[in-house]
C-alpha cells in the first residue's frame, strides 16, 4: 500500500529531519482504510454528486433515497450553494465568535429567526445536531438557575428516541444500544413513552391516544417532583429511533398545556425534522406549538458544511446573559463558512418553493409506500409527514409482531437496495434491539420521475427480501 502521505527514504528527508510531504495520489478503494467508523463495513469510494444522485468512482450511480442521513434537503451540488461559499472563502474562511462577528452569520441568525415562531429571536450557531441539543439542555438550565429555580435539573424525554451521540445528548436517548454502554458514565434522565399508536389494540379514538400519552408526561412530572423537572425534549416528526413517528394532533396542544401548568420548558428537537422537510420550516407549525427552545441541524446547511443552531426565545436568553452570560461555547460556532452556506440553503428553499414541495412530492411518495402494503405483507407501517417518511416490517399486521432479530431484515434490506443503487436508511424499531424501520427522505426537490425510481428500486429489492427470507404469507 502507498499512503498519501508516504514517508520518503532517508536521502530525502530535510536537514532538520522532517519528512517531505508527498502529494497525494489516487485511492483505490480495495487499499486498507485508517478510518474507522460504526463497523468494518467498506463501501465504494465517492466520486461526484449531483441533484439526488451520487456516483461511485466505478462510474455506478445511486439514488440518495434518505438525503445521507436525511441532511441533503436541496440536492448536492447546488450552484447557488457552492458560489456563496466560493465567494466567503475568497473573504475569510474562520474567524473567532470572540474576537469578530461576521455578516453570514447575522443574516443567517436573523432569516431562521423570521422563519420560526414569533419570539425565537436568539439564535447560537453550532456544528450539528448533537451540539445543537447540548446547547438546548444548557441553556435550560442555566436559565433554571439564573432565575432562582437551582432545583430544576431533570430533562424528561420519550422512548424509544435519539437526540444526539455526546453523553448529554445520550441522557435524553432512549435508544439501548446508544445508550447502555455508556450508562455508567452519564446521569440517565427520566422518560415516558413515544406515541406509538400504531402498536396499540384499544378501543381508543386517535384523539383519545394522543391524550393518554400526553399525560403520561404529567403523570411522570408528579412522580419525580414538579420542583426538579426542567424540561420535556421531544422530536414533533419522530427521528432514526422511531422512524418518522407521528403523534394525533391531540398530543401536540395537551403536551404544552402539560410544561405550562407546571412551568417546564418544551424543547423541540427539529434537527432532522425541521428546514422545510415536512412541509413547514418547523414541523411545530403544523400543530401551531411554540416550544420554548429549539434545535436545528441536518438540512440547515443541507450538507453544504456542519452546521446546526440553538433558537430561544428572547425571555430565556437576557437572564442567562445578565447572569454572567451563557457558559458553554464551540470553536467553530457562527463560522461564517458555514454560515455562508446556510444562508444560500435557506434562500434556495424559499425562493423556490422547496416546502411545497416537499409537501406534493411527499403525498405523493407516502402514497406509493403505502400501495406497497398490497404487495408485501410484511411492510407494516408506513407513517411520517412531507418527506420525511419512512415504512417499518412486520411478522403480523394483527399483532404487529417484529420480525425475528435474527433475521437482521433491518440491515439485509438496506444491502439489497444499495446493491440496486437505491440508498435507504435503517434503525431498529423497538428500542433498539429488535424490529426494522427504513427511512425513505429523498432530497425535497425530488421530482414525480425520482418518486417512480424509488419505488421500482424498492419493490425489487422486498420481493428479494421475501424470497431470501422465507416470507410470503407473513406470520414468521
Amino acid at each position: 500500500m502507498i499512503s498519501i502521505f508516504q514517508k520518503k527514504s532517508l536521502q530525502d528527508r530535510k536537514p532538520n529531519g522532517e519528512y517531505l510531504l508527498k502529494m497525494p495520489i489516487a485511492w483505490s478503494a480495495d487499499q486498507p482504510s485508517r478510518l474507522f467508523y460504526q463497523t468494518r463495513q467498506r463501501r465504494p469510494l465517492l466520486d461526484r454528486a449531483e441533484g439526488v444522485y451520487l456516483w461511485d468512482r466505478s462510474g455506478k450511480r445511486y439514488l440518495d433515497g434518505c438525503s445521507g442521513a436525511m441532511v441533503s434537503n436541496i440536492g448536492h451540488s447546488n450552484p447557488r450553494v457552492l458560489e456563496a461559499m466560493r465567494q466567503q472563502m475568497e473573504r475569510s474562511t474562520f474567524g473567532y465568535r470572540l474576537h469578530f462577528e461576521n455578516e453570514p452569520a447575522e443574516h443567517l441568525a436573523a432569516q431562521i429567526a423570521d422563519l420560526c415562531p414569533e419570539g425565537h429571536d436568539r439564535v447560537f450557531f453550532v456544528s450539528g445536531g448533537s451540539e445543537a441539543v447540548e446547547s438546548c439542555l444548557k441553556v435550560a438550565r442555566q436559565y433554571a438557575f439564573a432565575t432562582g429555580q437551582g432545583s430544576r435539573w431533570r430533562v424528561i424525554s420519550r422512548s424509544p428516541s435519539y437526540h444526539g451521540s455526546t453523553l448529554g445528548a445520550l441522557a435524553v436517548t432512549g435508544y439501548r444500544p446508544l445508550t447502555d454502554p455508556f450508562l455508567p458514565m452519564m446521569r440517565q434522565m427520566p422518560s415516558i413513552p413515544a406515541p406509538r399508536c400504531y402498536l396499540d389494540h384499544d378501543s381508543l379514538s386517535d384523539a383519545e391516544r394522543g391524550i393518554r400519552y400526553a399525560d403520561m408526561l404529567r403523570d411522570k412530572i408528579i412522580e419525580v417532583g414538579a420542583e426538579t423537572v426542567l424540561a420535556f425534549i421531544m422530536e414533533p416528526v419522530g427521528g432514526a429511533s422511531t422512524g418518522a413517528l407521528v403523534a394525533p394532533d391531540s398530543y401536540y396542544a395537551r403536551i404544552r398545556e402539560i410544561c405550562d401548568e407546571f412551568g417546564i420548558l418544551l424543547i423541540y428537537d427539529e434537527v432532522m425534522s425541521g428546514a422545510g422537510r415536512t412541509g413547514r420550516y418547523l414541523a411545530a407549525g403544523h400543530w401551531g406549538i411554540k416550544p420554548d427552545i429549539i434545535a436545528l441541524a441536518k438540512g440547515l446547511a443541507a450538507g453544504y458544511a456542519p452546521l446546526g443552531a440553538m433558537l430561544a426565545d428572547n425571555r430565556i436568553i437576557e437572564p442567562v446573559l445578565n447572569s454572567g452570560g451563557f457558559q458553554h461555547g464551540f470553536t467553530y460556532a457562527g463560522n461564517p463558512l458555514a454560515c455562508a452556506a446556510g444562508l444560500a440553503v435557506t434562500q434556495e428553499i424559499l425562493e423556490h418553493g422547496l416546502m411545497d414541495r416537499a409537501t406534493a412530492t411527499g403525498k405523493l411518495l407516502k402514497r406509493e409506500l403505502v400501495g406497497l402494503m398490497d404487495e408485501f405483507e410484511f411492510v407494516g407501517d408506513v407513517r411520517g409527514k412531507g418527506m420525511l417518511l419512512a415504512f417499518e416490517l412486520v411478522a403480523s399486521r394483527e399483532t404487529m409482531q417484529p420480525l425475528p432479530a435474527d433475521f437482521n431484515a433491518y440491515l439485509r434490506l438496506v444491502e439489497l437496495a444499495y446493491e440496486r443503487g437505491l440508498i435507504i436508511y435503517s434503525r431498529r424499531t423497538r428500542d433498539g434491539v429488535e424490529g426494522e424501520h427504513f427511512m425513505v427522505c429523498p432530497p425535497i426537490i425530488a421530482t414525480q420521475e425520482h418518486v417512480s425510481e424509488i419505488i421500482g428500486m424498492l419493490r425489487e429489492s422486498l420481493e428479494a427480501l421475501r424470497e431470501e427470507l422465507r416470507l410470503q404469507g407473513v406470520d414468521v
